[in-house]
């Protein structure tokens, strides 16, 4: 069965067994592992997986997919290596899957659409039952911009770096794909996740300090935050945190940004 490509779901499929091979030892793959793969496509990655990873879920929203995937996988999916499930990951939580998804680490590994990257990384971050680690094809400014090639920090790149430690892998020319996409991309891994807040609430409070800060870039991140706290206020944690009011928002660590959402 002849599958093409489709637009609308940001389908682009690898083509080399090769670049497969290496993204699954970026992503450090034993036989004691549990993986999660978000949209398999023609299963190039997904048979890589299988030969290293104890079990493997597949979650596949494209309907032709999800049939001929089926019926591919059939005997790795009779002997339990295979779990394939019809969902859209956006919809998919691990926390309510019957599976050791639930229990045990897991790791996510995948070739994922760029147009929701973002959201992905988010789900899984900040999800009840985290990853112990995620690898994913990226577009290659998305992976330099969450390590902070440049020095400067964003709210993506501190979005990550909150829940776990990123680190580039290598990159993937565009012409490794079919179609090809128009830009290069970029393996990157997320190591050592965990959630560092002891609630919800003090989850939120950081975000919406760290989203303030960024909110106009050209001012000075003290002003950004006077939405959040009085002058005063401001002033007296900026000076026991030792931070200069003349600081901007991109020159700012993940411990000062901790810090300052503590003392606020």
């Amino acid at each position: 069965m002849k599958h093409y490509p489709k637009k609308s779901l940001g389908q682009n499929f690898l083509t080399s067994k090769r670049i497969v091979e290496r993204i699954v030892m970026e992503g450090r793959v034993s036989k004691e592992d549990t993986v999660l793969e978000i949209g398999p496509g023609k299963g190039i990655l997904t048979e890589a997986l299988l030969l290293k990873a104890k079990k493997v879920f597949a979650v596949e929203k494209d309907d032709n997919l999800f049939e001929f995937l089926k019926e591919k996988f059939s005997e790795e999916i009779k002997q339990g290596k295979l779990e394939l499930i019809h969902s859209d990951i956006l919809d998919f939580d691990p926390a309510t899957q019957n599976s050791q998804l639930t229990t045990s680490d897991y790791k996510v590994i995948a070739n994922i659409p760029y147009n929701i990257t973002g959201e992905i990384i988010r789900k899984f971050l900040s999800a009840k039952v985290q990853p112990s680690s995620m690898t994913l094809l990226v577009q290659k400014e998305v992976a330099e911009r969450i390590v902070a090639r440049d020095g400067k920090e964003s709210i993506l790149s501190l979005s990550v770096k909150v829940y776990g430690t990123p680190r580039l892998g290598f990159k993937i020319s565009r012409g490794q794909f079919n179609p090809s996409p128009n830009v290069d991309s970029m393996v990157i891994s997320i190591d050592n996740i965990k959630n560092p807040f002891a609630n919800k609430k003090d989850e939120e409070k950081f975000f919406e300090v760290v989203k303030a800060g960024f909110a106009h870039k050209r001012k000075l991140l003290i002003r950004n935050l006077d939405g959040i706290a009085s002058k005063e206020k401001l002033a007296e944690v900026f000076a026991e945190a030792k931070i200069s009011a003349l600081t901007r928002a991109e020159t700012l660590k993940l411990e000062d940004w901790l810090t300052i959402t503590k003392k606020l």
